[in-house]
């Protein structure tokens, strides 16, 4: 059997129901990930611009 497609498909599962029965702490979970993602988006141009000075 595939191994994969099994975690995949609970992985799914577990995502859509924290969605739709807590759909503020959902939101605010992307959030955080964005806003860090953000940060490290920033403090890599930021190390590249010194780098090129």
């Amino acid at each position: 059997m595939d191994t994969r497609k099994i975690v995949v498909g609970a992985l799914v599962v577990f995502v859509l129901f924290t969605i739709i029965t807590q759909p503020v702490k959902a939101a605010e979970i992307v959030q955080i990930g964005f806003q860090g993602i953000s940060d490290a988006a920033n403090g890599i141009g930021e190390f590249m611009t010194e780098l090129v000075r």
